[in-house]
């Protein structure tokens, strides 16, 4: 017995194999080849959007600076006259008038969609279930009317001769507006234009700020109220900075809107009666259609989209500033 266990005590004991084994050394894998197949997907649209959205700016860009008529559309050789064309139109007094207008055309539509639209949101959300669905639904089936429709059918409700708006006023006993000619008086037509813009803009702006005001937590309006704060001082100082961000980017969508309120115009006014309704997308088309001076049109297309970028900057730089103020 002693021999076997000075045997068992000499015997070097044997190491099991470790169940641990080293990792095999790294090599590229499936993942980490990029496939082509995403950006060939992609490439459609973006070869699309740079077709329909860059391509016609450029093109835009480089009439703005060619002396370019309709001789020069047909034969497409142009003569570069640098910025001629821009001191054409900085020089004329009615593009400095046309620019007046436009910023008040925008200044009144944006003031009256954003005191409308907040209205219409605080309404709604103070609604019950049903009538909230009904508000909803009219603002989304009066959004949802095409531009061109919408115009026509202010058309005819202000018509001189079969227009319900004569009509009516003429009923209640106004009898002066009895075949009156509405598009005729050009405070008229600009009101009608307002009016017209501010009621295709009201819905999509009032469905945001609706959407902004269910985020506001019901806790911080009851503190407010608890603490003695009325309607107007919750509203003020609870409910707007909460809100605040989407009404910035709201107020940004509006100007961009009714900046280039074009189709509006054209359809039911083409800028007059004069130069009543004209701002600077119908002044750039009348200047290229009306002469041929289809350098000038673009000129001053260009002058608009650096006005409107500029206007946007402002509103940005206040967003962002805000921003990292919270």
């Amino acid at each position: 017995m002693s021999a076997i266990r000075e045997r068992a005590v000499l015997r070097p004991a044997r190491r099991r194999p470790s169940r641990t084994s080293t990792p095999p050394a790294a090599g590229p894998t499936s993942g980490d080849r990029r496939s082509p197949w995403p950006y060939l997907l992609v490439a459609p649209a973006v070869l699309g959007m740079l077709y329909l959205l860059i391509y016609p700016l450029a093109r835009a860009v480089l009439i703005s600076f060619q002396d370019f008529r309709l001789r020069e559309l047909i034969s497409d050789d142009a003569e570069f006259v640098g910025f001629a064309n821009y001191q054409t139109l900085l020089t004329d007094p009615r593009f400095w008038t046309v620019v007046r207008r436009t910023f008040l055309f925008m200044a009144v539509n944006v003031i009256l969609i954003m005191v409308i639209a907040l209205l219409v949101a605080l309404m709604t959300e103070r609604l019950g279930k049903v009538w909230r669905a009904v508000v909803l639904s009219s603002l989304v089936l009066a959004w949802a009317m095409p531009v061109v429709a919408a115009t026509t059918v202010f058309q005819w409700l202000f018509h001189s001769e079969f227009g319900i708006v004569n009509w009516t006023l003429t009923s209640l006993g106004a009898e002066s507006f009895e075949r009156y000619p509405w598009f005729a008086n050009g405070t008229a037509a600009f009101a009608i234009l307002v009016t017209l813009v501010v009621w295709q803009s009201v819905p999509f702006a009032a469905i945001t700020l609706y959407s902004a005001l269910t985020t506001v937590p019901a806790e911080l309006h009851e503190s407010a109220r608890i603490d003695g704060a009325g309607p107007l001082r919750i509203l003020h100082s609870v409910t707007f900075p909460m809100i605040r961000p989407i009404v910035m980017l709201v107020l940004c969508l509006e100007v961009i809107w009714t900046f280039k309120a074009f189709v509006q115009i054209w359809v039911m006014t083409k800028g007059g009666p004069g130069d009543a309704t004209t701002i600077l997308p119908v002044y750039a088309v009348q200047t290229a259609l009306s002469s041929q001076r289809y350098d000038l049109g673009s000129a001053a297309s260009m002058i608009t989209v650096v006005l409107m970028s500029g206007v946007l900057i402002l509103y940005f730089r206040q967003m962002f500033r805000q921003e990292n103020e919270s």
